[in-house]
């Protein structure tokens, strides 16, 4: 199941505060080279480059569907490919700033992940990520759960997804231990506010919900889906309810 970047877009509002916020923290030097990690349709890697006029930008996303919205969007100092974080750490290039917006938590094993990240920033290099902070968000915890048990634990074929993202404290000690300063680290809620038990279920029907959908047939699905659906409406019982959405936004620079 691909990416739908309409899907996706329908909480474009919610998905970029929390954007604007980590772009705030990051240093306006001259002529940095930048790369936004996980750019999706690449708009906001598009305002990167007005927000930093001097910088010169690629925007990396693995998904062809999002990476198709960005074609619009290139000029001399912003370009897009389509690749994998992992496929970026292995290249030879080291950058001035890497960024990334809501798009790690994808990745495994984050003890590894980040000391290969800060290895890829000259020295001076600026650091600027953010995700959510799946372990402690209700619709990810339902989620998961609802994987554990038959009978979609049988049909996932014991398949499920454990959060990769770490607690801020971990975090903080990784960027520490590897030589970053000017270190600023916090974890906020963003709270959605529901009409409906609809508006919850699509917010994560774009993201999180995908990688579960992609493994089942279509009667499969539906069965899934519609389960997930009623345990959101047992959990949030008074309507407008309000979703504590929580992520962790950090920053740092190289020594």
């Amino acid at each position: 199941m691909p990416w739908n970047p309409e899907v996706y877009n329908q909480f474009k509002n919610i998905r970029f505060k929390p954007f604007f916020d980590l772009a705030d923290l990051i240093q306006d030097e001259k002529e940095m080279k930048a790369i936004d990690l996980g750019c999706g349709t690449g708009e906001q890697t598009a305002i990167l480059t007005e927000k930093f006029p001097e910088a010169t930008f690629i925007g990396v996303d693995s998904s062809s569907e999002m990476l198709e919205k960005s074609k619009n969007l290139e000029n001399n100092r912003l370009h897009f490919r389509q690749s994998t974080t992992e496929k970026v750490l292995e290249s030879n290039e080291n950058w001035d700033l890497i960024f990334s917006n809501a798009a790690l938590q994808w990745s495994d094993n984050h003890k590894e992940l980040f000391p290969k990240l800060i290895s890829k920033l000259k020295t001076n290099g600026q650091l600027a990520i953010q995700m959510p902070y799946q372990p402690g968000n209700i619709l990810n915890q339902i989620l998961s759960e609802l994987a554990t048990e038959e009978p979609f634990k049988t049909q996932l074929h014991n398949w499920n997804r454990p959060s990769s993202v770490l607690t801020i404290d971990e975090y903080a000690q990784i960027l520490f231990e590897n030589g970053m300063e000017d270190l600023n680290l916090s974890q906020k809620v963003y709270p959605i506010i529901a009409e409906d038990h609809e508006i919850l279920f699509n917010f994560i029907s774009g993201s999180a919900l995908i990688p579960y959908i992609e493994r089942l047939d279509d009667e499969q699905q539906k069965a899934f889906t519609t389960e997930f659906q009623q345990r959101i409406s047992k959990h949030f019982t008074k309507l407008p309810a309000i979703y504590s959405f929580k992520r962790i936004l950090m920053y740092g620079r190289k020594k």
